[in-house]
Formats: structure tokens, sequence, C-alpha cells
């Protein structure tokens, strides 16, 4: 087996609490009963795939969602119901990756958009200082950026071959059993990180 050289940390779920039924409630609030079907963790209909590789700007997206409700809704209401699944960010977490890189080559990937990097780069500073994760990675790639998402193969061999990494001697930590099991199809080592599970009590070495 090859020894571990690299890690790649999802976001939601492994740096940043999340709660997607927070935001599945929240638009159910506003009148959108089908919402579940629309967008969950697992599955994404296809203005939200566009909002999460770049593909939609924030003002259609809006215009997408607006026009999907039956009454009168605007643009913050939207935002905000959108936003609420965006919890605390895990301090103890984001500290130990600065103690990891001296051991591993670290990467970020994560599935987000414009919305919600703008919303948690806010959270962030006032709940950490920081004003951005970025400089705690060899590199980060966000999907909106990247314009790939996981768990398309795509969006992985993109990553190594940008990062020069090999997939058995990285890691992928993740709390999406989709983007893991795609990630052992390629070759990647996973971890489905499962909840109550923080990224500073993992036994890297076992990898």
């Amino acid at each position: 087996m090859a020894a571990l050289k690299n890690i790649i940390f999802d976001l939601g779920g492994v740096l940043i609490d999340i709660d997607y039924q927070r935001t599945e409630d929240a638009f159910i609030r506003l009148g959108y009963d089908n919402f579940h079907a629309m967008y969950s963790q697992f599955t994404a209909d296809e203005v939200f795939r566009k909002l999460e590789t770049g593909m939609i700007s924030n003002e259609d997206f809006y215009r997408v969602i607006s026009r999907a409700h039956a009454g009168d809704i605007n643009e913050e209401e939207i935002r905000a119901a959108w936003n609420s699944m965006l919890l605390d960010w895990r301090k103890d977490s984001l500290d130990f990756l600065e103690k990891i890189s001296s051991r591993y080559r670290i990467f970020l990937l994560s599935n987000t958009n414009a919305i919600h990097s703008e919303e948690f780069h806010r959270t962030l500073k006032v709940q950490t200082g920081r004003d951005s994760i970025d400089p705690l990675f060899t590199k980060a790639y966000w999907s909106h950026k990247i314009n790939l998402r996981k768990p398309d193969a795509d969006v992985f061999e993109f990553v190594t071959k940008d990062s020069g990494i090999l997939p058995e001697e990285t890691l992928l930590v993740d709390d999406s059993e989709n983007n893991i099991k795609k990630a052992q199809e390629l070759g990647f080592k996973t971890k489905l990180l499962l909840p109550g599970e923080k990224v500073e009590n993992l036994k890297y070495e076992v990898f």
C-alpha cells in the first residue's frame, strides 16, 4: 500500500457544520413544498448544479427560484433560506490543519457556490478572525470557481492533474457517501467522516 502523502478535505460537515434540513425547512416555510426533490445533500436539480459549478449567476439563480414560487418572493428571502444550512465553523479543526500541513500536502475540494461563499467568509471572520481558509492549504478547489463538482470523476481527475498528486497516495476526507464511493473507484484512499467525528481526532497513520 502506497504511503500517504496528501489529504483532500471537504468543507461542509468537515470544517464547518452544515444542516441541510434547515434550508429545506426554510424553503418549505416560504411555500416551496417540493424543495427536497429539487435539492438535498446527495442530489441537486439543474439550477443548483449550475450554481455550484459557476455556470449561472446569483441573479439568474434567484430569478429561477423565484419563478418556481406560486406567490411573491424576494431575493433576500431566498438568500436567507439558502444560507440557513450554514452553521458554525469548527475552529479546532481549522487550527489542526495548520499542524498537519507540516506532515502532508493538504488540499480543499468543496462543492459550494458564490452565495454560500460570501456568507461563510463573513462568519469565518466573525468566528475565527480569519479572512479566508485558502492559506491553510497547498491549494483550495472550489466547485463554482473550477466549474466542476463532486462526485463527477472529472473533478477528481482535474485536482490530481493540477496538483501533481497520485490518487493512491491521497486521502479524501468527506461526509458524503457518493463522493467517497467515486473517489474509491478512482483509486483514492478515503475516510467517510461520520456525525460526531472530527478531523483532528483521526489516525492518519493508518491510511
